[in-house]
């Protein structure tokens, strides 16, 4: 294979690693070891054509084992957590709410049905904590 074939695809693969929004931080080090054999086979083109193909396999097997998981590691340690499940918290109630009644209410910065879980009448501007999320509707208790 011609050097510049392995430059083009070393960088097609790093250009890749920079697209897939999540790759995991493999094609870097593909790529990387095919512009190195590149590299090589630019610098001694009268090497025999297996040599840079193991050169590109012992390059990308090793900086993948060797390295992959520390990089990404150090690249991803700062990375914001992302919340799933439950909202959780109080909210204030907008109306007020007899056993088993429903309305909207602002929680989190969203709009949500808020159902009354609790056999007690909870007023207007009360606070209330979420003890339950089903489907989309919060089910509220008093405090």
């Amino acid at each position: 294979m011609n050097w510049w074939a392995w430059v083009i695809g070393g960088a097609i693969l790093l250009g890749a690693e920079l697209t897939f929004v999540n790759a995991q931080f493999y094609l870097v080090f593909i790529g990387a070891a095919a512009m190195l054999s590149g590299a090589l086979n630019w610098a001694v083109p009268t090497l025999a054509p297996w040599v840079p193909w193991a050169l590109f396999a012992l390059l990308a097997l090793g900086s993948m084992v060797g390295f992959r998981a520390r990089l990404y590691d150090r690249l991803h340690r700062h990375a914001p957590g992302v919340h799933s499940g439950a909202p959780l918290g109080d909210l204030t109630l907008p109306d007020a709410l007899a056993p088993g009644d429903s309305c909207r209410a602002e929680h989190g910065g969203s709009s949500w049905t808020v159902r009354n879980d609790s056999q007690m009448t909870l007023a207007a501007g009360s606070r209330v904590r979420v003890a339950a999320v089903h489907g989309l509707t919060l089910l509220v208790r008093p405090q």
